[in-house]
């Protein structure tokens, strides 16, 4: 599962062993309503998974959906990058925009600019990235931005999610390390690690996934 607003396109470079691995990727759906529950929004991510007990990889924001679809079918393994495995693992300055509501103000309607998206800080905010950007997020409606956002802000995991597999970049800088516990490091990755540090989290997820 992609990350905020991301298009399966993010796992072009994550590559392993064809006979033993099979790749099915999961895209966003556009809410029914600004207010669909994140359950029931989960349950019809779900309607799209045919395969019996399948490890369930997520990055960011989609990190939080394969956790949300463990709760609901069988799955043999979740792995997380780039994500969080509570509200715990939040930093401070988006702890904040959850406590003042100031996630309203911002005007998602203009996210058909992609400086605009990296401001608000679910990606990175470095210039010279815009062209990486406008290749990979390519979900740019309203109605689900601003569900995904409140989504993000206010999750409220089911259990402790011990057994997680979550592969985070040092440098990341939307989730920052120092708020991440139990996880397997990724020295220099970033929050967009899954594109430009795929070879490292491709040897992390052979070695990981059973």
């Amino acid at each position: 599962m992609p990350g905020l607003a991301a298009s399966a396109k993010i796992f072009e470079y994550i590559k392993l062993p064809e006979e033993k691995f099979e790749f099915h990727f999961l895209s966003w759906v556009i809410p029914e309503s600004i207010d669909e529950s994140l359950e029931n929004y989960v349950k019809r991510i779900a309607e799209n998974i045919e395969h019996k007990n399948p490890v369930l990889v997520g990055v960011s924001f989609g990190g939080i959906i394969v956790q949300e679809l463990s709760q609901i079918i069988p799955t043999k393994q979740v792995v997380i990058i780039s994500s969080i495995k509570n509200l715990n693992e939040l930093p401070k300055r988006l702890k904040l925009l959850k406590i003042t509501k100031a996630y309203k103000l911002f005007p998602s309607k203009k996210l058909s600019e992609i400086e605009d998206f990296s401001k608000f800080g679910f990606i990175n905010s470095i210039k010279n990235k815009s062209d990486l950007y406008n290749k990979y997020l390519d979900i740019r409606n309203k109605k689900y931005l601003d569900w995904a956002i409140y989504n993000v802000l206010h999750w409220q995991p089911k259990n402790n999610n011990e057994n997680i597999f979550h592969i985070h970049g040092s440098e990341d800088a939307i989730f920052p390390i120092k708020y991440i516990k139990n996880s397997i490091i990724v020295e220099g990755g970033t929050h967009a690690m899954i594109i430009v540090k795929a070879k490292k989290i491709n040897n992390i997820l052979e070695k990981i996934i059973v």
